[in-house]
Protein backbone atom coordinates (compact mmCIF):
# COMPACT_ATOMS: atom_id res chain seq x y z
CA UNK A 1 0.00 0.00 0.00
CA UNK A 2 1.29 3.50 -0.77
CA UNK A 3 2.02 5.77 2.16
CA UNK A 4 -0.80 8.11 3.10
CA UNK A 5 -0.62 11.39 1.21
CA UNK A 6 -1.76 14.49 3.02
CA UNK A 7 -3.69 17.05 1.02
CA UNK A 8 -5.61 20.19 1.89
CA UNK A 9 -9.04 19.81 3.47
CA UNK A 10 -10.22 22.44 0.98
CA UNK A 11 -9.71 20.13 -1.99
CA UNK A 12 -12.92 19.46 -3.92
CA UNK A 13 -14.35 16.02 -2.98
CA UNK A 14 -14.57 14.91 -6.62
CA UNK A 15 -10.95 15.89 -7.19
CA UNK A 16 -9.86 14.15 -3.99
CA UNK A 17 -11.52 10.92 -5.13
CA UNK A 18 -9.71 11.07 -8.49
CA UNK A 19 -6.35 11.71 -6.86
CA UNK A 20 -6.85 8.91 -4.36
CA UNK A 21 -7.69 6.50 -7.17
CA UNK A 22 -4.41 7.47 -8.82
CA UNK A 23 -2.57 7.02 -5.52
CA UNK A 24 -3.84 3.46 -5.29
CA UNK A 25 -2.71 2.64 -8.83
CA UNK A 26 0.71 4.22 -8.33
CA UNK A 27 1.23 5.18 -11.99
CA UNK A 28 4.75 6.13 -13.08
CA UNK A 29 5.58 9.82 -12.79
CA UNK A 30 5.64 11.64 -16.10
CA UNK A 31 9.23 12.80 -15.63
CA UNK A 32 10.30 9.14 -15.57
CA UNK A 33 8.57 8.34 -18.87
CA UNK A 34 9.69 8.58 -22.45
CA UNK A 35 7.73 11.05 -24.58
CA UNK A 36 5.86 8.23 -26.33
CA UNK A 37 4.95 6.62 -23.00
CA UNK A 38 3.70 9.94 -21.66
CA UNK A 39 1.60 10.56 -24.76
CA UNK A 40 -0.02 7.12 -24.61
CA UNK A 41 -0.67 7.36 -20.87
CA UNK A 42 -2.20 10.81 -20.97
CA UNK A 43 -4.28 10.03 -24.06
CA UNK A 44 -6.02 7.32 -22.03
CA UNK A 45 -6.65 9.56 -19.03
CA UNK A 46 -7.94 12.43 -21.20
CA UNK A 47 -10.35 10.01 -22.92
CA UNK A 48 -11.68 8.64 -19.62
CA UNK A 49 -11.95 11.98 -17.82
CA UNK A 50 -13.40 13.84 -20.80
CA UNK A 51 -16.55 11.74 -20.67
CA UNK A 52 -19.04 11.21 -23.48
CA UNK A 53 -18.47 13.90 -26.15
CA UNK A 54 -21.51 16.04 -26.86
CA UNK A 55 -23.04 15.55 -30.31
CA UNK A 56 -22.76 18.53 -32.64
CA UNK A 57 -24.25 19.30 -36.02
CA UNK A 58 -20.88 20.15 -37.54
CA UNK A 59 -17.51 18.49 -36.95
CA UNK A 60 -15.01 18.73 -39.81
CA UNK A 61 -11.32 18.04 -40.30
CA UNK A 62 -9.26 20.86 -41.77
CA UNK A 63 -5.74 21.30 -43.10
CA UNK A 64 -4.43 24.85 -42.72
CA UNK A 65 -1.64 25.82 -45.13
CA UNK A 66 1.39 27.52 -43.63
CA UNK A 67 4.97 28.34 -44.68
CA UNK A 68 6.14 25.28 -42.73
CA UNK A 69 3.61 22.77 -43.99
CA UNK A 70 -0.04 21.99 -43.35
CA UNK A 71 -1.39 22.35 -39.83
CA UNK A 72 -4.13 19.86 -38.91
CA UNK A 73 -7.20 21.38 -37.30
CA UNK A 74 -10.78 20.46 -36.45
CA UNK A 75 -13.93 22.57 -36.74
CA UNK A 76 -16.74 22.28 -34.19
CA UNK A 77 -20.13 24.00 -34.32
CA UNK A 78 -23.68 23.39 -33.23
CA UNK A 79 -24.79 23.58 -36.84
CA UNK A 80 -23.80 24.81 -40.28
CA UNK A 81 -25.08 27.93 -41.96
CA UNK A 82 -24.76 31.64 -41.26
CA UNK A 83 -21.91 33.49 -39.60
CA UNK A 84 -21.27 33.21 -35.90
CA UNK A 85 -18.55 34.04 -33.39
CA UNK A 86 -15.35 32.00 -33.60
CA UNK A 87 -12.88 30.61 -31.08
CA UNK A 88 -9.43 29.44 -32.17
CA UNK A 89 -8.39 26.93 -29.52
CA UNK A 90 -4.92 25.62 -28.69
CA UNK A 91 -4.82 22.43 -26.63
CA UNK A 92 -2.75 21.90 -23.51
CA UNK A 93 -0.26 19.16 -22.75
CA UNK A 94 2.95 20.95 -21.88
CA UNK A 95 3.73 21.53 -25.59
CA UNK A 96 4.52 17.78 -25.69
CA UNK A 97 1.58 15.41 -25.15
CA UNK A 98 -1.76 16.91 -26.19
CA UNK A 99 -3.50 16.71 -29.57
CA UNK A 100 -6.90 17.06 -31.24
CA UNK A 101 -8.17 13.83 -29.67
CA UNK A 102 -7.19 14.61 -26.08
CA UNK A 103 -9.24 17.82 -26.18
CA UNK A 104 -12.10 16.68 -28.39
CA UNK A 105 -14.64 16.51 -25.56
CA UNK A 106 -13.66 19.94 -24.24
CA UNK A 107 -13.82 21.59 -27.67
CA UNK A 108 -17.21 20.05 -28.33
CA UNK A 109 -18.48 21.39 -25.01
CA UNK A 110 -17.11 24.87 -25.74
CA UNK A 111 -18.80 24.93 -29.14
CA UNK A 112 -22.07 23.71 -27.66
CA UNK A 113 -22.10 26.20 -24.79
CA UNK A 114 -20.93 29.24 -26.78
CA UNK A 115 -22.72 28.55 -30.08
CA UNK A 116 -19.44 29.68 -31.66
CA UNK A 117 -17.42 27.95 -34.34
CA UNK A 118 -14.51 26.44 -32.42
CA UNK A 119 -11.41 25.55 -34.43
CA UNK A 120 -8.90 23.36 -32.59
CA UNK A 121 -5.31 23.63 -33.82
CA UNK A 122 -2.90 20.67 -33.84
CA UNK A 123 0.32 22.68 -33.67
CA UNK A 124 3.73 21.00 -33.89
CA UNK A 125 4.80 19.48 -30.59
CA UNK A 126 8.09 19.21 -28.78
CA UNK A 127 10.59 17.63 -28.57
CA UNK A 128 10.40 16.85 -32.31
CA UNK A 129 9.79 20.56 -32.90
CA UNK A 130 11.30 22.85 -30.28
CA UNK A 131 10.26 26.40 -29.43
CA UNK A 132 9.24 28.49 -31.35
CA UNK A 133 7.57 25.93 -33.66
CA UNK A 134 4.30 25.86 -31.67
CA UNK A 135 4.18 29.66 -31.58
CA UNK A 136 4.76 29.87 -35.33
CA UNK A 137 1.95 27.40 -36.02
CA UNK A 138 -0.44 29.14 -33.64
CA UNK A 139 0.16 32.48 -35.34
CA UNK A 140 0.03 31.09 -38.88
CA UNK A 141 -3.24 29.27 -38.18
CA UNK A 142 -4.77 32.40 -36.67
CA UNK A 143 -3.82 34.53 -39.68
CA UNK A 144 -5.28 32.00 -42.11
CA UNK A 145 -8.51 31.53 -40.17
CA UNK A 146 -9.05 35.30 -39.92
CA UNK A 147 -8.47 35.67 -43.66
CA UNK A 148 -10.91 32.83 -44.48
CA UNK A 149 -13.36 33.47 -41.66
CA UNK A 150 -16.49 33.79 -43.80
CA UNK A 151 -15.73 30.53 -45.63
CA UNK A 152 -15.46 28.82 -42.23
CA UNK A 153 -18.78 30.23 -41.02
CA UNK A 154 -17.17 32.81 -38.74
CA UNK A 155 -17.86 36.52 -38.42
CA UNK A 156 -14.31 37.91 -38.59
CA UNK A 157 -15.29 40.75 -36.27
CA UNK A 158 -16.17 38.23 -33.55
CA UNK A 159 -13.09 36.02 -33.59
CA UNK A 160 -11.60 35.06 -30.23
CA UNK A 161 -8.52 33.05 -29.30
CA UNK A 162 -7.88 30.73 -26.39
CA UNK A 163 -6.46 27.57 -24.95
CA UNK A 164 -5.81 25.57 -21.82
CA UNK A 165 -2.45 25.19 -20.06
CA UNK A 166 0.31 25.30 -22.72
CA UNK A 167 -2.36 26.29 -25.23
CA UNK A 168 -3.31 29.25 -23.07
CA UNK A 169 0.27 30.43 -23.26
CA UNK A 170 0.22 30.09 -27.05
CA UNK A 171 -2.97 32.14 -27.17
CA UNK A 172 -1.40 35.01 -25.23
CA UNK A 173 1.65 35.13 -27.50
CA UNK A 174 -0.48 34.94 -30.64
CA UNK A 175 -2.64 37.81 -29.39
CA UNK A 176 0.53 39.87 -28.87
CA UNK A 177 1.81 39.02 -32.37
CA UNK A 178 -1.51 40.07 -33.89
CA UNK A 179 -1.51 43.33 -31.94
CA UNK A 180 2.06 44.15 -32.92
CA UNK A 181 1.41 43.35 -36.60
CA UNK A 182 -1.69 45.52 -36.72
CA UNK A 183 -4.09 42.59 -37.02
CA UNK A 184 -6.10 40.59 -37.31
CA UNK A 185 -8.21 42.11 -34.56
CA UNK A 186 -9.26 39.60 -31.93
CA UNK A 187 -12.42 39.99 -29.87
CA UNK A 188 -11.23 38.15 -26.75
CA UNK A 189 -8.75 35.80 -25.10
CA UNK A 190 -9.88 32.71 -23.17
CA UNK A 191 -7.03 31.52 -20.96
CA UNK A 192 -7.61 28.40 -18.90
CA UNK A 193 -4.85 27.92 -16.27
CA UNK A 194 -2.25 29.07 -18.83
CA UNK A 195 1.48 28.28 -18.92
CA UNK A 196 3.03 31.74 -18.92
CA UNK A 197 6.56 31.34 -17.54
CA UNK A 198 8.97 28.51 -18.33
CA UNK A 199 12.00 30.49 -17.17
CA UNK A 200 11.46 29.75 -13.49
CA UNK A 201 9.44 27.43 -11.27
CA UNK A 202 9.68 29.38 -8.03
CA UNK A 203 6.31 31.05 -7.48
CA UNK A 204 4.45 30.46 -4.25
CA UNK A 205 2.00 28.07 -5.90
CA UNK A 206 4.85 26.13 -7.56
CA UNK A 207 6.44 25.56 -4.18
CA UNK A 208 3.22 24.94 -2.23
CA UNK A 209 1.74 22.50 -4.76
CA UNK A 210 4.97 20.97 -6.06
CA UNK A 211 3.63 17.47 -5.31
CA UNK A 212 0.37 15.59 -4.84
CA UNK A 213 -2.04 17.86 -6.73
CA UNK A 214 -2.17 16.40 -10.26
CA UNK A 215 0.43 18.52 -12.06
CA UNK A 216 3.80 18.60 -10.30
CA UNK A 217 6.71 21.00 -10.39
CA UNK A 218 9.01 18.27 -11.70
CA UNK A 219 6.56 17.47 -14.48
CA UNK A 220 6.56 21.11 -15.60
CA UNK A 221 10.35 21.10 -15.60
CA UNK A 222 10.22 17.94 -17.75
CA UNK A 223 7.88 19.64 -20.21
CA UNK A 224 10.03 22.77 -20.38
CA UNK A 225 13.19 20.73 -20.96
CA UNK A 226 11.54 19.09 -23.96
CA UNK A 227 10.03 22.34 -25.26
CA UNK A 228 13.07 24.60 -25.08
CA UNK A 229 16.25 24.14 -27.10
CA UNK A 230 18.15 25.66 -24.16
CA UNK A 231 17.24 27.05 -20.74
CA UNK A 232 18.02 30.53 -22.08
CA UNK A 233 15.06 30.21 -24.44
CA UNK A 234 12.84 30.33 -21.38
CA UNK A 235 13.68 34.02 -21.05
CA UNK A 236 12.28 34.73 -24.51
CA UNK A 237 8.96 36.58 -24.00
CA UNK A 238 7.33 34.34 -26.62
CA UNK A 239 8.17 31.32 -24.46
CA UNK A 240 7.35 33.11 -21.18
CA UNK A 241 4.77 35.83 -21.92
CA UNK A 242 4.57 36.71 -18.23
CA UNK A 243 7.90 38.50 -18.85
CA UNK A 244 6.37 40.84 -21.47
CA UNK A 245 6.33 44.47 -20.35
CA UNK A 246 3.80 45.96 -22.78
CA UNK A 247 0.34 44.39 -22.48
CA UNK A 248 -1.63 47.44 -23.60
CA UNK A 249 -4.20 47.14 -26.39
CA UNK A 250 -4.57 43.38 -26.06
CA UNK A 251 -8.04 41.81 -26.38
CA UNK A 252 -10.29 41.46 -23.33
CA UNK A 253 -9.48 38.30 -21.41
CA UNK A 254 -11.14 35.59 -19.36
CA UNK A 255 -8.45 34.10 -17.10
CA UNK A 256 -9.40 30.92 -15.24
CA UNK A 257 -7.13 29.45 -12.56
CA UNK A 258 -7.36 26.49 -10.19
CA UNK A 259 -6.76 26.81 -6.45
CA UNK A 260 -4.41 23.82 -6.12
CA UNK A 261 -2.36 24.30 -9.29
CA UNK A 262 1.36 25.07 -9.51
CA UNK A 263 0.47 27.45 -12.37
CA UNK A 264 -2.09 29.38 -10.34
CA UNK A 265 0.10 32.31 -9.39
CA UNK A 266 1.45 33.05 -12.87
CA UNK A 267 -2.07 33.05 -14.30
CA UNK A 268 -3.30 35.43 -11.64
CA UNK A 269 -0.24 37.65 -11.99
CA UNK A 270 -0.87 37.86 -15.71
CA UNK A 271 -4.48 38.86 -15.12
CA UNK A 272 -3.27 41.62 -12.79
CA UNK A 273 -0.73 42.81 -15.37
CA UNK A 274 -3.42 42.93 -18.05
CA UNK A 275 -5.71 44.96 -15.80
CA UNK A 276 -2.87 47.36 -14.98
CA UNK A 277 -2.35 47.84 -18.73
CA UNK A 278 -5.99 48.80 -19.18
CA UNK A 279 -7.24 45.49 -20.60
CA UNK A 280 -10.70 44.34 -19.53
CA UNK A 281 -10.21 41.15 -17.54
CA UNK A 282 -12.56 38.62 -15.99
CA UNK A 283 -10.49 36.54 -13.55
CA UNK A 284 -11.94 33.50 -11.82
CA UNK A 285 -10.17 31.11 -9.47
CA UNK A 286 -12.02 27.80 -9.13
CA UNK A 287 -11.82 26.72 -5.48
CA UNK A 288 -10.77 23.17 -4.72
CA UNK A 289 -9.65 22.47 -8.30
CA UNK A 290 -6.38 21.19 -9.73
CA UNK A 291 -4.64 21.78 -13.03
CA UNK A 292 -6.43 20.42 -16.08
CA UNK A 293 -9.91 20.33 -14.54
CA UNK A 294 -11.65 21.89 -17.56
CA UNK A 295 -10.75 18.86 -19.68
CA UNK A 296 -12.15 16.54 -16.97
CA UNK A 297 -15.73 17.54 -17.66
CA UNK A 298 -16.79 13.89 -17.71
CA UNK A 299 -15.89 13.40 -14.04
CA UNK A 300 -15.82 16.90 -12.51
CA UNK A 301 -18.85 19.12 -12.19
CA UNK A 302 -16.51 22.15 -12.19
CA UNK A 303 -15.24 21.07 -15.61
CA UNK A 304 -18.77 21.34 -16.94
CA UNK A 305 -19.22 24.69 -15.18
CA UNK A 306 -16.14 26.22 -16.77
CA UNK A 307 -17.35 25.21 -20.24
CA UNK A 308 -20.59 27.02 -19.46
CA UNK A 309 -18.66 30.04 -18.17
CA UNK A 310 -16.57 30.22 -21.34
CA UNK A 311 -19.73 29.95 -23.40
CA UNK A 312 -21.41 32.79 -21.51
CA UNK A 313 -18.27 34.93 -21.73
CA UNK A 314 -17.92 34.46 -25.47
CA UNK A 315 -21.59 35.19 -26.10
CA UNK A 316 -21.38 38.38 -24.01
CA UNK A 317 -18.19 39.70 -25.58
CA UNK A 318 -18.84 38.69 -29.18
CA UNK A 319 -22.42 39.91 -29.56
CA UNK A 320 -23.42 40.52 -33.16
Amino acid sequence: MPAEIKRSDQLDPEVRALLEQADALQPPRIETMTVDEARRSRAISFKINGGVPVALGRVEELQIPSPRGEIPARIYANQSGGLRAGLIFFHGGGFVIGDLETHDALCRALAYESDAVVIAIDYRRAPENKFPAAVQDAHSATLWIALHAAQLGIDAGRLAIGGDSAGGGLATVTAMRCRDAGGPALAAQVLLYPVLDVSSFETGSYLEFAENYQLTRKAMQWFAAHYLASPEDGLNPEASPLLVNNLAALPPALVVTAEFDPLRDEGEQYAEHLQAAGVAVTAHRYPGMVHGFAAMLGVLEAGRRVAQQVGEYLRSITKA
